[in-house]
């Protein structure tokens, strides 16, 4: 059996998918890929790219077939998104800007939450920052 070629999708549960849209698209600025609907015609998900042909899928919380978790037992811990090393500050001040300020950091990666509290990386490992 070969193993997998690429992460294909990821997928966060929020409560608000409008928000969580400004936040991912308007702020991070990735691009959106689709919009579905529900069987009512609600909306319930958001697909944006993430570069190589993966996307992330923002689903609203309680939509019919959107992912659900039944506890808080270990899951996914972070979302890292790729930077280049010279754009570290540019981000730190569009997300402090945004009202998304830099919660902690390391030396590749800043990390802030998105509207729904879960965390995200922006990351340039391996390479150091100027």
């Amino acid at each position: 059996m070969e193993p997998p070629l690429a992460v294909h999708h990821l997928a966060v549960v929020v409560a608000d998918l409008d928000r969580a849209e400004r936040f991912y698209s308007g702020v991070l600025g990735l691009p959106v890929l689709r919009r579905w609907d529900d069987a009512a015609g609600q909306p319930r998900s958001v697909w944006l790219a993430l570069g190589g042909g993966a996307f992330l899928a923002v689903e609203r919380a309680g939509a019919p077939n959107a992912p659900h978790r039944e506890d808080t037992a270990p899951g996914l811990h972070c979302l890292a998104l790729g930077i280049r090393p010279d754009a570290r500050e540019r981000w730190r001040t569009t997300l402090a800007e945004a009202g998304f300020p830099v919660e902690r950091e390391s030396p590749y990666t800043l990390y802030t939450r998105d509207p729904d509290g879960n965390l995200i990386g922006l990351s340039h490992f391996p390479d150091p920052a100027p």
